[in-house]
C-alpha cells in the first residue's frame, strides 16, 4: 500500500486516525468547524495503513496524519496548516 491509494482529490484530506486519539478527535472537531473535507481511515481496523503511517513517520505509527492531494503528509498538523496546504 502507498501513499497514492489514499490521495484525495482536489480541495481534500485523509486522515489516518484511531478512536482513542485526543489529537485526532481535536482536527476532526477542527476540520468540521471549519468545513474542511476529509476521509477518515482508522489504522487500527484498515489493514496495511498502519505500516503505511509508520512509512512516512520514521517507523512510528503516529496518528493524526494526513495525506494531501499533492500527495504530501503531515503529521498532527493545525488547522491554519491544513489550510495553507490546501490553498
Amino acid at each position: 500500500m502507498s501513499v497514492a491509494t489514499y490521495t484525495p482529490a482536489a480541495g481534500e484530506i485523509t486522515m489516518f486516525s484511531t478512536t482513542w486519539c485526543g489529537y485526532c478527535k481535536s482536527l476532526k472537531t477542527q476540520l468540521e468547524r471549519a468545513g474542511v473535507p476529509y476521509t477518515e481511515i482508522n489504522i487500527e481496523e484498515v489493514e496495511g495503513t498502519a505500516e503505511l503511517v509508520a512509512s512516512v513517520n520514521g517507523g512510528n505509527q503516529t496518528v493524526p496524519t494526513v495525506i494531501f492531494p499533492d500527495g504530501s503528509t503531515a503529521t498532527n498538523p493545525s488547522l491554519a496548516e491544513v489550510r495553507s496546504r490546501l490553498s
